[in-house]
């Protein structure tokens, strides 16, 4: 926040904002002091700029500035969950689409396979572009690139001014083989910002220039559906930062882990759909590095969802296409796996009679039912914590949020009637359940791939994480759980740790074989070229330029690729060589075998593009000098079957808690953003960096 005065001392100060669907998380990093303050408010889902431009301000207040202070913020990050929540509840805008004689089906034929292969009664997902504004026009772009029949532009006029009448403001465009020849593309485009100005048009070959057109239609489907929605917030976000006096202009975190300008993500809003849940794993990334674990596997329980991820060896798994809510989308991802099990997903009796918990939740409005806001019936996790006073039963967020918990006993003792249980049971069974759901959620990022959890850290945030982990820690038998310093927030935080971040591409299908160096450097320099301009475009120094170099690979005759890493030198016959080796190794790893004498076939070349920046600069500390006693606040009765019932539990301020300070479970450890529960035959210790370390007696 700018004051203008000549008289005023600033603070320079980064800040880092993620907005979810219960909470918005504020994280303020004073450039000068080299410190973190962080706060958090309820977010407003009918418009979350309004939930982010307050929490800013209040955040901005907590400060505690002195006379003749002012803030300059030089730097804002934001995680959005805004178009991630516009297609799941189908909000995004009416779309058309206009594609190559005789495909216009392809998006709704999919890949011709059910979700459910047993499941007679699987839905497909909404087509988001109906199919009377799926239109056709000839022409026709052959496998090699060569043009067959050349565009009819007069058909583009008419299809547009079709889609004109019918209201469509939102347009895919969609060629076959427009990554190999994107001309065609070009200038339906161009004609379409002649006959609709104003519309938002997204063109396949620049959303995804890749083969496999069912992903490449779906993935620009999806951004044109994204766009008119993710436009309309930016430009309502910006008049409220700069209404509370805030000049800069905010980067978007995209689903790869970095982080694009708005005006990026206006023009691609189908980068952003795992932004805040991006964010916190790149956060978890450089803490868990810093602090000494390398391979981590990352437990983000929010409100709503919890978001798992597997980093081996100091770097995040990557998925070049992932399917969201029923959507293939064909981009770079962090390979995220979410599930419907969060703080405030709702429990409820199914129609056999028994306990489950999510996909639905309660969300910020009208929240859990301990909240007071309006939930008078669906007991969620969260009420269920307060039941069993692991969370504190009469307050929040320390003393903002007032909790009601005679209401969520009453909610869940009425659960408890529909299936004869006393409340205590069913409020532990909630707990049982949704740490039963997040642990299939973890062994699908390890197990089914490959990766043995218990070689691995689990890293638990989000701001109902740190009260879940040390169970589903036992569950899968892992080791240690790390709890940040900041869990509740560490979205937030994570967009002040990472970089600017992009992603180039092409196919091109060749046999890896030295006969095809020529052509994969000629690829690479041409994605090299796209980089330099990205580069220059976002002013960073060639000192602070990174890029990394892959390529999908495969047997012949199977469907699916590998992604390779490829060596930065010239591609010669030993680095052709070397990708082979390589391969056979991944393969084994995904697989279980090696086709030995199978050839093999590139499909992908692909180019990591990383612009550093300015980041939060963490530095460990020394060893506290008062004793852990000194942080005891009090104590509590806690419901813990591992003790059989109710159990006093020390209760711990996490603020007065500094590196060498030991402690024992039975324990709670409160915060501002987060509670932590250390379960009976736990040992947890404080380290320099003053995360929570906790193993087993």
């Amino acid at each position: 926040m700018t004051v203008a005065s000549t008289a005023v001392t600033q603070r320079q100060v980064r800040i880092g904002v993620d907005s979810g669907g219960t909470f918005t998380d504020i994280c303020i990093y004073d450039v000068a002091e080299g410190s973190i303050h962080v706060w958090k408010v309820s977010s407003t889902p009918a418009d979350p700029s309004i939930g982010i431009a307050d929490g800013i301000a209040q955040g901005i207040a907590s400060l505690g500035l002195g006379t003749g202070e002012s803030v300059n913020v030089t730097y804002l990050g934001h995680g959005t969950t805004v178009a991630t929540n516009a297609l799941i509840v189908g909000s995004g805008a009416a779309t058309g689409m206009i594609t190559t004689a005789g495909f216009r089906d392809i998006i709704e034929l999919r890949r011709q396979k059910r979700d459910g292969l047993y499941d007679v009664q699987t839905e497909k997902p909404r087509i988001l572009a109906l199919r009377n504004q799926r239109l056709e026009v000839n022409e026709r772009v052959l496998f090699d690139g060569s043009i067959m029949t050349p565009l009819d532009e007069e058909e583009v006029r008419a299809a547009a001014r079709r889609l004109r009448e019918d209201g469509i403001r939102a347009i895919a465009v969609c060629c076959l083989f427009s990554y190999l020849e994107p001309r065609h593309e070009q200038r339906i485009k161009a004609i379409l910002a002649e006959e609709i100005p104003g519309a938002f048009i997204s063109v396949s070959h620049e959303v995804n220039p890749e083969f496999r057109e069912y992903e490449r239609f779906s993935t620009t489907v999806v951004n044109a559906y994204l766009g008119p929605i993710m436009q309309r917030y930016l430009q309502r976000l910006q008049p409220r930062l700069e209404a509370i006096g805030i000049a800069a202009h905010p980067h978007l975190t995209q689903s790869n882990g970095g982080v694009i300008s708005a005006d990026t993500a206006q023009q691609f809003p189908a980068r952003t759909v795992l932004s805040g849940p991006a964010a916190g794993v790149m956060g978890a990334t450089t803490i868990g590095t810093l602090s000494g674990f390398d391979n981590i596997i990352t437990f983000d329980m929010g409100g709503t969802s919890t978001d798992v991820s597997l980093i081996s060896d100091g770097r995040p798994q990557m998925a070049n296409e992932s399917v969201v809510h029923g959507y293939p989308l064909k981009l770079p991802m962090l390979d995220i796996h979410a599930v419907g099990a969060g703080g405030g997903s709702i429990a409820s009796i199914d129609a056999g009679g028994l306990l489950q918990v999510g996909p639905q939740s309660a969300a910020a409005d009208p929240g859990p039912i301990c909240y007071g806001l309006g939930n008078e019936d669906n007991p969620t996790v969260t009420d269920a914590n307060v039941v069993l006073q692991v969370l504190n039963p009469t307050h929040l967020l320390n003393g903002r949020l007032p909790i009601d918990q005679a209401k969520a006993k009453k909610a869940i003792a009425r659960l408890g009637e529909r299936i004869g249980m006393d409340v205590m049971s069913v409020a532990q069974g909630i707990i049982s359940v949704v740490v039963s759901n997040m642990a299939k959620a973890i062994r699908v990022i390890s197990v089914e791939r490959g990766y043995d959890p218990r070689d691995y850290t689990l890293f638990g945030f989000g701001g109902a994480g740190p009260i879940h982990a040390s169970r589903l820690a036992r569950a899968l038998d892992m080791p240690r759980v790390v709890i940040p310093k900041h869990p509740g927030i560490m979205c937030a935080i994570g967009l002040l740790l990472t970089d600017l971040r992009t992603n180039f591409s092409t196919s091109r299908l060749m046999h890896l074989e030295e006969s095809s160096t020529g052509a994969m450097e000629a690829a690479f320099t041409d994605l090299e070229q796209r980089a330099g301009a990205w580069f220059t475009h976002e002013k960073i120094s060639p000192d602070n330029r990174v890029m990394v170099r892959s390529v999908d690979l495969r047997y012949g005759g199977q469907g699916y690729e590998l992604n390779i890493p490829c060596p930065a030198r010239v591609i010669d016959a030993a680095a052709v060589e070397a990708l082979k080796k390589t391969f056979a190794a991944y393969h084994q790893q995904m697989y279980g075998y090696i086709a030995e004498g199978e050839p093999i076939h590139l499909t992908t070349l692909r180019l990591e593009v990383i612009g550093r920046v300015p980041k939060a600069d963490l530095k460990p500390l020394d060893n506290a000098a008062t004793p852990v006693s000194a942080a005891l606040q009090g104590e509590r009765q806690v419901w813990l079957p591992e003790m059989g019932g109710f159990t006093l539990c020390p209760v711990y301020d996490r603020e007065r808690l500094g590196p060498g300070h030991c402690l024992s479970g039975p324990a709670i450890i409160e915060q501002m953003d987060s509670t932590t529960l250390i379960l009976p035959g736990q040992n947890a210790t404080i380290d320099s960096y003053l995360n929570i370390i906790i193993e087993e007696a």
